[in-house]
């Protein structure tokens, strides 16, 4: 069936990524890709069912968000559904995609789905994939069980992680053992593999990660030219959604964070009902999708309009680690030796700051509240099934997006121009950045966060 640019409009709600062919073109580069660096077949399973049904009391009402290595495979964004992977088959047995049968009474509640069954059904579900082969999810099982018989090798590859026992990932992991245990055959974990694609990001990928910044970056100043108008962190963070989620085809890459005051001592806080305080900054923490790609930012901004004189002071410190930091970065550095640099430089800032202005501090945490960077991709947090030991231990390469999100949480005194200055501060400032050939291109830098910048906006 030949591509028709109508389909992803009719399955919008499938697709995060609803743009045409180019993104049917992706999908499959990323499975070639990946099936050239693999040995053996690999078997990959979507999340099983929708938001909350695993309880009967629970609904979400949310939209499903696929699990990312099978959305980074497929683009397939709907429950119950495999992928099968072999790099010694031939032609359409390389790689076969695992449907549900269709269900009209099913789509009549949830809207129309991928499935099998019609010779139709299976030509759209090939044309908007890109696979040459659809099967059905429930003859999955047989079908595996059958190739386990028949393979000459001993493994079977899966991407999952052993640290996660109650994920999906790990539960299809326990199943498949079973099977292989019935044909002498043993798993190989081939998450490394994954990553080393997964974690460098394409042109495509790379323009939606530009257009999620973008809007991201509206949605502040947007909120920034009407702070004044906000009485709580709700009002401020329901007003940062909708100016993100206006603009996207897609979801928020995170619950958005609203803190002031000392809230924003809360890394993750989320609770974001109390009141806007005149004198407090508040810490804002947001992104949105563009596709299936995650803008990370995080910006710190006085609502009174101005910053005092020690919240400058600190202010400045985070500002000028951020900045060391993004100096830092270049492919070939290790991830954990910058950030270890990075809050070196940070602390002896710190301290040489308010030695000067006759000052002190005391932090809420040992030198290192967090990572100054993660990786950011399909997942805001990207890397998740790595071994905690690994995630960070990756030389970086051209086309990785890290974050870079220094901060500092605590109580701060300082005598500024013969006035102390005495308040407990949670102050991040974060950017994403993308590594390149010879160092990294900072995609946020629209994004306003220099104090003079935004008084100027928040005073207008």
């Amino acid at each position: 069936m030949k591509f028709n640019e109508m389909l992803p409009k009719r399955y919008s709600a499938v697709f995060i990524a609803p743009d045409g062919i180019e993104n049917v073109h992706e999908y499959a580069r990323r499975r070639r890709q990946f099936l050239s660096r693999v040995k053996m077949p690999v078997v990959l399973s979507g999340v099983l069912r929708e938001p909350g049904t695993e309880e009967e009391f629970y609904s979400t009402w949310c939209r499903l968000v696929q699990d990312p290595a099978f959305l980074y495979f497929t683009g397939v964004n709907q429950p119950g559904c495999y992928l099968w992977l072999d790099p010694n088959a031939s032609n359409a047995e390389r790689e076969i995609l695992f449907l549900p049968q269709k269900d009209s009474f099913l789509e009549f509640w949830n809207g129309v789905r991928l499935g099998v069954g019609a010779p139709q059904d299976e030509a759209e579900a090939c044309a908007l994939t890109g696979f040459q082969k659809v099967l059905d999810a429930k003859d999955f099982p047989a079908f595996v069980k059958k190739k386990l018989q028949e393979m000459d090798g001993q493994e079977l590859g899966m991407i999952y992680s052993p640290e996660l026992l109650e994920d999906h990932h790990y539960k299809f992991f326990s199943e498949v053992s079973t099977w292989c245990e019935l044909y002498q055959k043993k798993i190989e974990n081939v998450t490394e593999l994954h990553f080393q694609d997964r974690f460098i990001l394409s042109q495509l990928q790379i323009r939606d990660l530009k257009r999620a910044t973008k809007y991201t970056g509206n949605a502040f100043k947007t909120c920034l030219s009407c702070l004044k108008t906000f009485k709580t962190e709700q009002d401020l963070g329901l007003r940062l959604n909708y100016e993100m989620l206006k603009q996207s085809n897609s979801d928020l890459a995170f619950p958005t964070i609203v803190a002031s005051g000392k809230n924003a001592c809360c890394l993750h806080y989320v609770k974001n009902d109390e009141v806007l305080e005149q004198g407090n900054l508040v810490l804002l923490d947001f992104g949105v999708r563009s596709g299936t790609v995650c803008s990370d930012i995080s910006r710190t901004i006085p609502v009174s309009g101005k910053f005092s004189p020690l919240q400058k002071l600190i202010y400045s410190v985070v500002l000028e680690t951020q900045e060391f930091h993004e100096s830092q970065v270049a492919p070939g550095k290790d991830l954990l030796d910058l950030d270890a640099k990075a809050w070196e430089f940070l602390n002896q800032k710190l301290e040489e700051v308010l030695k000067k202005h006759n000052g002190s501090f005391k932090l809420l945490y040992d030198k290192r509240p967090h990572g100054i960077s993660h990786f950011i991709g399909e997942e805001v947090h990207e890397g998740g099934l790595l071994p905690k030991k690994n995630r960070f231990h990756y030389c970086l390469q051209p086309g990785m997006l890290i974050s870079n999100e220094p901060g500092v949480y605590g109580s701060f005194k300082a005598e500024i121009e013969g006035i102390v200055y005495e308040e407990i501060l949670g102050i991040r400032i974060e950017d994403d950045l993308l590594v390149t050939e010879d160092g990294c291109v900072n995609i946020s830098t629209e994004i306003p966060k220099k104090i003079e910048d935004l008084e100027e906006i928040l005073q207008t």
